[in-house]
């Protein structure tokens, strides 16, 4: 097909759907040339050479695949650079051909110009690069963005228009540019610097511009406003402010637990607090609360190995405790944060309002030194500036109080948010510092808790942390180099940037993954407790058990969810963002009753009975087996006849689901898998996953554990191959 003019381009539209007439062409036309004019920027890498060629005394001039003649060309250029000036300029749609064709032969020929001696720059392999070659030509490749950070773009784009909806995703006011003109910028370093550079750079330089509006819309007549950002997941975006405005803000050591126990003035946000504990033990219990009544350790002395959930000690709290006990508690250490405060924000006691930074969420922190300087008679105004925030949990902040999201639900709906909360572990272990939990200040020093991160995860962290600070340093030069203003917009750089964090938290890359995926996260209320990002196979065995829709709702941990699905596949990691942007129809993906198929039930002493269970068959394809018995049935063996309803497959996995009744059983996530090695196929052939029955009496026979809850279901999942049997249906 040879090279088309924008003439021809536009004979094709539909002028009659949009209410025009084929005269209409010539302004549609023009008005694509005049977005060009408006949209389009000079290289200012391409423009030195192109002017220290001019300088050596050497012809220059430009060949373009385009649809634009070259007159248009010529204004373009022109409008970019005005004083650009060529010796030849080669538009491919006047000749009818491009760079990949015979465009650089006529070049040659027109010009009589040695092709040994001519030299062409470009940013595509095929026309630029393997096109000058074949002509004798020598060619230097400057590609706009690397295959790598070309597919995050693609995929940060699809997510654009997945999660902000109602917006335009063609322009971002040149976000993309910036990104790519600084990764080109940057030199090669490690994988980890790398993604600061690409990937992570762009969401917290934006949100800085965010930090920046914030103080200034706090600031007015009378008001004297300082910034503090919230330790520890405030440390790199405070690292951020300190390179692009100097030493104009402050790093806070206070975090949820400190500062909901300084606020106590009655045991309830003490109770909040442990109800948000998965368990805890006495030691624990010590060391959040420095006190340990009689009457608690009796409670936790009494209960299985000395462990309680936090839910369960919060219950007991109000008869196990004095009221008084909690003030004393409360008020010393309300006392050691404000001389912290002191000491880190120079004129505190000046300050008529206090932006504090941070990630998010609902603004439990901001809460509570609200409630401390209520009590303390502080008369200074908080306004929590976050990067996602959780809009309905800022209904009861107090009304001289502000608090904004960066990422709100202006931004994208609750739904969504929630999912990206659900996985932001990830993004709180790359951004907070290399230091352990406060736990206490000793006049105004910050006395902090072990630090049980392994010292790889902080170097790690450290190493993305830089590249995150070499974007932020490079792009504000680059922005002017290019007169780009990727934050001049808030509500579009927001957009943008729930993409781009999006893109790492839901679809990793594989890379992405084996870098990010063995990180560890500090639990940090009070304990010492490391929990995973990733457990293996931890998706697939809650597939196996709940289904699709039902692995989506996990709890923590493992902590990065959209991981999980990513370690399983890419299209696993889809559905899940599907699920959290409410687009995954559960008729769809959850399972339907396919037909019906005897099992044997085996008990110790060799008797054997046939119960009748449902296969249902999944949207992924799946057919999944849910076998159920009970303690009291003295089960040993169950017998699935595979024959019956999947004589060929891919077995993922057998699992057992726990507890007092079956539908408890069937909601719990605790899910256990059994291993493959106790499995055993009699009459089928097995090689890993896949298996092939000899024949119609073949069957997997699946040991029954020992069983400590009254109800045990066993699930087994399978994808058949090949036409399934007739008796199946």
């Amino acid at each position: 097909m040879g090279e088309v003019h924008i003439d021809e381009i536009y004979s094709y539209f539909p002028f009659r759907l949009f209410g025009l007439a084929r005269g209409d062409l010539t302004d549609l036309v023009e008005s694509e040339f005049a977005a060009e004019i408006e949209l389009c920027r000079v290289n200012p890498d391409m423009l030195r050479q192109y002017q220290d060629m001019k300088r050596a005394g050497h012809r220059v001039g430009f060949i373009s695949d385009t649809y634009w003649n070259s007159d248009r060309l010529a204004r373009l250029l022109q409008a970019c650079h005005p004083d650009l000036s060529w010796d030849f300029l080669y538009a491919s749609c006047d000749h009818g051909s491009g760079k990949s064709g015979s465009l650089f032969a006529t070049y040659l020929s027109e010009q009589s110009i040695d092709a040994s001696a001519s030299f062409h720059v470009g940013d595509n392999d095929k026309a630029d690069i393997r096109g000058a070659k074949r002509h004798g030509i020598r060619p230097r490749y400057y590609p706009q963005a690397t295959a790598e950070l070309a597919a995050k773009f693609q995929r940060e784009t699809a997510l654009f228009e997945l999660l902000c909806t109602g917006a335009p995703s063609r322009l971002d006011h040149g976000a993309r540019t910036l990104r790519r003109m600084v990764a080109a910028r940057s030199a090669g370093r490690s994988p980890a610097f790398h993604l600061g550079v690409t990937v992570l750079g762009a969401v917290m330089t934006a949100f800085d511009a965010f930090v920046a509006r914030r103080c200034e819309e706090v600031a007015g007549p009378g008001r004297k406003v300082a910034l503090g950002f919230l330790g520890r997941d405030g440390f790199l975006s405070h690292r951020i402010w300190q390179q692009l405005h100097g030493m104009t803000s402050a790093y806070i050591e206070i975090n949820r637990r400190v500062s909901l126990i300084a606020s106590a003035d009655t045991m309830q946000p003490i109770i909040d607090l442990l109800s948000k504990v998965l368990k805890i033990d006495a030691p624990t219990f010590r060391d959040m609360m420095k006190l340990m009544p009689p009457k608690v350790a009796a409670f936790f002395a009494k209960s299985p190995d000395g462990i309680v959930t936090g839910l369960e000690i919060a219950e007991a709290l109000p008869e196990l405790m004095e009221a008084d006990a909690i003030g004393e508690l409360a008020t010393g250490l309300r006392a050691r944060l404000l001389s912290h405060l002191r000491h880190a924000i120079p004129d505190f006691d000046d300050c008529t309002d206090l932006v504090l930074a941070d990630l998010g969420y609902s603004g439990s922190v901001q809460k509570a030194l609200r409630r401390i300087f209520e009590l303390e008679g502080l008369n200074i105004r908080l306004h929590g500036a976050y990067l996602i925030s959780l809009d309905d949990a800022f209904d009861d902040v107090a009304e001289e109080d502000s608090a904004t999201g960066f990422i709100s639900d202006l931004v994208v709906t609750p739904h969504v948010k929630r999912m990206l909360i659900r996985n932001i572990a990830l993004l709180e272990q790359v951004c907070c510092s290399a230091d352990g939990s406060v736990r206490d200040y000793d006049g105004g020093t910050v006395l902090r808790e072990i630090n049980p991160r392994p010292a790889s995860q902080i170097t790690l962290a450290a190493d993305i942390q830089a590249g995150t600070l070499a974007f932020a340093e490079c792009a504000e030069q680059v922005a002017v180099d290019f007169r780009l203003s990727p934050y001049a917009a808030p509500d579009v750089a927001a957009r943008w940037c729930v993409a781009t964090l999006a893109r790492l938290l839901l679809l990793p890359d594989e890379d992405e993954l084996a870098l990010l995926g063995e990180l560890k996260h500090d639990v940090n209320l009070g304990t010492h407790a490391l929990a995973p990002m990733i457990d293996g196979d931890f998706i697939r065995r809650q597939i196996t058990a709940r289904g699709l829709s039902a692995a989506c709702t996990t709890s923590a941990p493992p902590m990065w969810l959209a991981g999980c699905f990513a370690r399983l596949s890419a299209s696993h990691s889809y559905l899940y963002t599907l699920f959290g942007a409410n687009r995954l129809p559960a008729d769809v993906f959850e399972e339907r009753p396919r037909g019906r198929v005897q099992v044997g039930l085996f008990r110790g002493n060799g008797e054997a009975t046939l119960e009748t269970v449902t296969v249902h068959h999944t949207g992924l394809g799946e057919l999944r087996v849910r076998i159920p018995v009970s303690r009291a049935m003295g089960i040993a063996t169950i017998v699935l006849p595979l024959p019956k309803f999947a004589a060929e497959g891919l077995l993922h996995g057998v699992t057992i689901q726990s507890a007092a009744d079956v539908r408890d059983a069937a909601e719990s996530q605790n899910v256990v898998g059994i291993a493959a090695e106790s499995l055993v196929f009699a009459g089928i052939e097995r090689s890993g996953d896949h298996y092939r029955a000899e024949g119609e009496d073949g069957c997997l026979l699946i040991p029954v554990a020992p069983m400590t809850e009254d109800i045990a279901i066993y699930s087994v999942a399978i994808t058949p191959l090949g036409a399934p049997p007739k008796s199946s249906a």
